[in-house]
């Protein structure tokens, strides 16, 4: 289990990377345990399950740091969201275990990134901030996908109470 950082840690990059992966590590926990029916079941009005949730957040780290921040020409980055509606979504075809494994490889792939890279670095040329003139940081990058594991972890908190009444981590 990862520990929430030390409240003496003063390093901003091991703080950015050591909530990153707390984060990461409670969205999995959060997911345990979990049946199929319910992982692939949405409980609120916008439509997403906790299965999409995931895939949805496989992406950000695709989005953000492969084709945002290396440049790196990927395939897909569109592809947690139905083509019609917008919405997360999981397809039939799409095991847990596949969508589990695609998390856990572009949060493997972030971290070689990021590995290599100076936080007050820009992202690079030719990748997902084209045609913009403006490219923003990495420490930047990792604020954002930060407060966006948050705000999502705080909606699957809800959304698992609402499953089977767990609570808390």
């Amino acid at each position: 289990m990862i520990e929430e950082p030390s409240d003496t840690l003063t390093d901003s990059r091991e703080l950015l990377l050591g909530y990153i992966d707390y984060y990461r590590a409670a969205l999995l926990r959060k997911l345990d345990g979990l049946p199929e029916d319910d992982l692939r079941a949405s409980r609120v009005p916008s439509g997403w399950s906790p299965l999409g949730m995931l895939k949805h957040l496989a992406y950000v780290e695709r989005r953000w740091f492969r084709w945002g921040f290396a440049a790196e020409q990927v395939d897909d980055v569109r592809g947690d969201r139905d083509p019609d509606t917008g919405v997360w979504h999981v397809r039939p075809d799409e095991s847990a275990e596949e969508i589990r494994n695609l998390f856990l490889d572009e949060c493997a792939r972030t971290r070689e990134i990021v590995a290599s890279a100076d936080l007050q670095d820009v992202a690079r040329s030719g990748g997902g901030f084209e045609p913009s003139e403006h490219h923003p940081a990495l420490n930047w990058i990792l604020f954002h996908v930060l407060q966006e594991y948050a705000r999502h972890l705080g909606q699957l908190d809800v959304v698992r109470e609402l499953i089977d009444g767990a609570t808390g981590e």
